[in-house]
């Protein structure tokens, strides 16, 4: 009953401040003389004695103060901003609409629909249903939750009324359309030259706002704001009504729109815009000359500039005035490309989310080494080590996460490391970062027991894969199951092959070199791949927590290896990479595998972890999944020859092994597209990084 009583009484108040204005108008018209625009039918009723205009400065300083009025009342009643704003708009809009369309009625004596038709076009209106609008947004309540809805929804209104205004600049002749309101160019020349690049500017920058760019938000809110400013000349149109509920939107929703633009894009940009002027100026300085028989004026510096600027603003793009012959028609239209095109790169640069760059300190080194042998259980873990990787961690540094961004996904490898009590705090943490940033966040082999975690923070996991972990103690070569896997070994052995199994630091500079030779065979052309479950060199200075398996033939030289990553916290070896030369016996890596549980489970460690298998539940037999699943299992089967999801899978296979399922966690349904091509693209499936 309170808050009704409450709403009644600042609608019954709100009422009197327009009412109240109105009066105040009369009083302040006879003695203030303003030079300068006037507003017409401003004193509704006074059209007989001709004083029914009022001076814009006067009209605009009235409205204003009762504006702040009413927007005051509706913050009293509690009102959010976007609801104060668009129904003081509408309100305000409304009484003036019917009060000036009776007053025209009543005095002109003419038609209903034809007085209520010219009290619509009034910029007595229009003006102050703008600033009670803007006073409601600027006012009001702020809400105490937000979602990123409503970022995308004003990013696609910014976006609406920038293509209107580019159909309408297009395609001019439709003078009785939607989009003929948008087209201000009766007011000025320079008007007109303002809507295109205007509404260009709006649509570039629609897509910063959906991502909650404050830089974005403010540009938007500047160029919505002239081109009403232009609409509001002409009157309460289609446009005006477009274009004022956009800013009046935008004002109430600034608070959806607190993520920095990145610091060090401010001095880039701006040599970039100084760069861009000179360009321009020079290409017209030069052509000018070169063309100068073509000017009906002699050629100076001065000349050659303002011809530019005017090309530039698009006031020449019908031709040049002071040209003649074909140099009139293609010199405006070139420069006002150059210039255009410029000027959008450089804001698309402006509003870009904060550019990623790789930081590794010494001291966060030593910290995540520290770290990952305490607390890296995970099989994932060593390859945090990584050097393609940066490091976020929690504010005591008792846990962290390596992550790489790639197309503005922050893509985050494997689970964080570190305390229990910590990593929920540093995910949070992470999330906060990112957003700030503009960057959308992605988790890419996260194990099933951690996925409560990301779900308490409103994550989403989606599941992709298994890998196969061998269990050290329980392994063992006999039985029918796996007796292909001991033929190879069999066989392996009569064929005078040997394994080694060596540190890092026992590796001299002979044996490396040729194992730096069998992986550069091994790999061809093709990149290094690997992010979340391989380590980019095989040999890092200080690093001994590694383990080779080399594979020697009868002659003493290494035909393949396998690399394994030790977990010591999880007693565990993760492999890494198994590189050998083309020639090598059928059953080769089988054999080292089986020589590598054997080293392994001699020097105490339970597990071996073998290759991760991508959607190996899809790809198992066609009697375990649905008629769903199998689809996607056949078209998984037709992509294996570039992913070889279906041979991992035999080949994990051979050896029994315990299967633990991985899972990608991510923010948005819709970002799962981005998520892909990211993922794609960090493991050097794809050109770009």
């Amino acid at each position: 009953m309170r808050s009704a009583a409450r709403t009644a009484a600042a609608a019954v108040l709100s009422l009197g401040v327009v009412l109240a204005a109105t009066g105040w108008l009369y009083v302040v018209r006879p003695i203030a003389h303003v030079p300068g625009p006037v507003v017409h039918d401003a004193l509704p009723l006074d059209e007989l004695s001709q004083h029914g205009s009022v001076s814009v400065v006067v009209y605009v300083l009235v409205w204003g103060v009762a504006a702040a009025l009413v927007g005051l009342l509706a913050r009293w009643a509690r009102a959010e901003r976007l609801t104060a704003g668009m129904l003081l708009a509408a309100a305000v809009a409304g009484w003036l609409y019917a009060v000036n369309g009776v007053s025209i009625l009543v005095v002109r004596q003419i038609p209903a629909h034809n007085a209520f038709q010219a009290a619509a076009a009034e910029q007595a209106v229009v003006i102050p249903a703008v600033l009670c609008g803007i006073a409601g947004a600027l006012l009001g309540r702020t809400r105490t939750s937000w979602a990123p809805r409503s970022r995308v929804v004003l990013a696609w209104l910014v976006a609406g009324v920038g293509l209107l205004a580019i159909v309408d600049a297009m395609f001019p002749e439709h003078r009785r359309s939607l989009v003929t309101s948008f087209d201000a160019a009766h007011v000025h020349g320079l008007s007109k030259a303002l809507v295109e690049p205007l509404a260009i500017a709006l649509v570039v920058t629609a897509r910063s706002l959906a991502r909650g760019s404050r830089r974005g938000w403010q540009l938007a809110a500047a160029l919505l704001t002239l081109l009403l400013v232009l609409h509001i000349e002409r009157g309460f149109d289609d446009g005006a009504i477009v274009t004022g509920l956009a800013v009046v939107a935008l004002l109430a929703r600034r608070g959806d729109f607190r993520r920095r633009g990145d610091p060090s894009a401010k001095p880039r940009v701006a040599l970039q815009a100084v760069a861009l002027v000179a360009v321009v100026l020079l290409y017209g300085i030069v052509t000018l000359w070169v063309n100068r028989l073509m000017a009906d004026e002699p050629y100076t510096i001065g000349f050659a500039l303002r011809v530019t600027a005017r090309a530039a603003a698009g006031l020449s793009l019908t031709g040049a005035h002071h040209l003649s012959g074909p140099v009139a028609d293609w010199f405006p239209l070139t420069v006002f490309l150059l210039g255009a095109g410029g000027a959008v790169a450089i804001l698309l640069q402006w509003l870009a989310p904060w550019r990623y760059r790789l930081l590794r300190a010494g001291h966060e080194l030593a910290v995540v080494r520290g770290l990952v042998a305490t607390f890296g259980v995970d099989t994932l873990a060593p390859f945090a080590l990584r050097s393609d990787k940066s490091y976020f961690f929690a504010r005591d540094e008792s846990a962290f996460l390596a992550y790489r961004v790639v197309g503005g996904v922050a893509i985050v490898a494997g689970d964080p490391i570190g305390r229990t009590g910590s990593r929920a705090d540093l995910l949070r943490s992470f999330l906060e970062f990112a957003h700030e940033r503009g960057w959308r966040v992605a988790v890419l082999g996260v194990s099933e027991s951690d996925l409560e975690l990301y779900r308490s923070l409103g994550l989403r996991a989606l599941y992709h894969g298994d890998e196969a972990v061998v269990e050290t103690e329980s392994f063992s070569l006999d039985g029918r199951q796996i007796r292909k896997v001991r033929q190879s070994v069999h066989r392996l052995e009569r064929a005078g092959f040997t394994a080694k199994v060596l540190r890092p630091s026992q590796v001299g500079p002979e044996l490396r070199a040729e194992l730096e030779e069998v992986a550069r065979i091994w790999r061809g052309n093709a990149p290094d791949r690997g992010f979340v479950m391989a380590f980019d060199v095989l040999f890092r200075d200080g690093d001994d927590d590694a383990v080779f398996v080399v594979g020697v033939d009868e002659s003493g030289h290494a035909r393949g290896f396998l690399h394994f990553a030790v977990c010591p916290a999880g007693s565990a070896l993760s492999l890494s990479s198994m590189p050998r030369t083309p020639d090598v016996p059928n059953g080769f890596t089988e054999w080292l595998i089986c020589a590598s549980i054997a080293w392994a489970r001699e020097h105490e460690y339970a597990r071996v972890s073998l290759n991760f298998s991508p959607f190996a539940a899809l790809l198992s037999p066609e009697g375990d999944l649905s008629v769903a699943q199998r689809m996607q299992a056949a078209t998984l089967r037709r992509m294996k020859g570039w992913f070889q999801l279906d041979n991992l899978l035999v080949f994990n296979r051979k050896f029994l092994p315990a299967w633990q399922r991985r899972f990608v966690v991510y923010e948005r349904r819709l970002d799962l597209p981005r998520v892909g091509v990211a993922a794609l693209a960090v493991e050097a499936y794809l050109p770009f990084q």
